[in-house]
């Protein structure tokens, strides 16, 4: 049995590490400016933790197969100083190879979160409910108006509390439920979530954050690919979470134009 296990343990690391090098079920298309340097700190942790994972069960079933021999003439091999010694040494160089992706991965993190976002970025308001995401752009006014939390109400048309009757700048507010933006433009996003936590997730844009009830977080970006892209719920939030998304439409910037001229009407 011990053999078998060994070649069982050889076969399913192999053919685990054709799966990576062949790309089968691979990441999809990159469609933001951040998306290649996302990419490339995904495949260098792939690598190491790949090399990690190869060298260790390659020796597991080496092990395994050496120690499957019964025989009585078999002379018992021990590592010099016992087992500490390999374990120390075992624990370090993972923690090594640990401590170094996270001071290289730390670098492409704050390049997404911890940089401030372009100054001409288009602001988009996003709030995030049991079970929809909705997106607000300022009217012709360039104002968003203020929100009532009070007055919300999804069943009259009305998810971000918006007074119209009392608040000018929130007459030209435009609330949809599908987020369209131009191509090449910096987006920023303002989020914040009515109920419980939420996420908006992209895997084109490489992009994935949690939404927390009572903080309004934003995000930033530049959609390089037209296209229409879904938009997912990650975070656990109800019964209708398997049914929570919406649509990202990436589009020229006339066609762009000519849509929120539409919306405005």
């Amino acid at each position: 049995m011990g053999k078998l296990f060994a070649a069982v343990v050889t076969v399913i690391t192999l053919v685990s590490t054709g799966i990576f090098i062949m790309r089968v079920w691979w990441l999809p298309q990159i469609i933001s400016a951040h998306g290649a340097s996302i990419d490339r700190q995904i495949m260098e942790t792939m690598i190491a933790a790949g090399v990690l994972f190869v060298s260790s069960q390659l020796l597991l079933s080496l092990f395994v197969w050496q120690s499957s021999d019964t025989s009585r003439q078999r002379k018992i091999k021990t590592f010099p100083g016992g087992a500490t010694p390999m374990v120390i040494f075992a624990v370090v160089l993972v923690g090594l190879e640990v401590l170094a992706m996270t001071f290289v991965g730390s670098k492409v993190w704050a390049s997404v979160y911890m940089t401030p976002p372009d100054p001409d970025s288009m602001v988009i308001d996003l709030q995030t409910g049991q079970f929809a995401f909705y997106f607000r752009y300022a009217g012709p006014d360039g104002k968003f108006g203020t929100l009532h939390p009070d007055k919300i109400n999804e069943g009259n048309q009305n998810p971000y509390g918006l007074d119209p009757a009392n608040d000018i700048a929130s007459r030209d507010d435009i609330v949809v439920g599908t987020m369209t933006i131009p191509v090449n433009k910096p987006i920023l996003l303002t989020m914040h979530s009515k109920d419980v936590t939420h996420s908006f997730y992209v895997p084109e844009l490489r992009i994935q954050q949690d939404i927390v009830p009572g903080m309004l977080i934003p995000l930033h970006f530049t959609a390089t690919k037209t296209g229409r892209f879904e938009i997912v719920c990650t975070q656990l939030c109800g019964l209708g979470h398997y049914n929570m998304r919406a649509f990202l439409e990436v589009v020229p910037q006339d066609q762009f134009d000519q849509w929120l001229k539409t919306q405005s009407q």
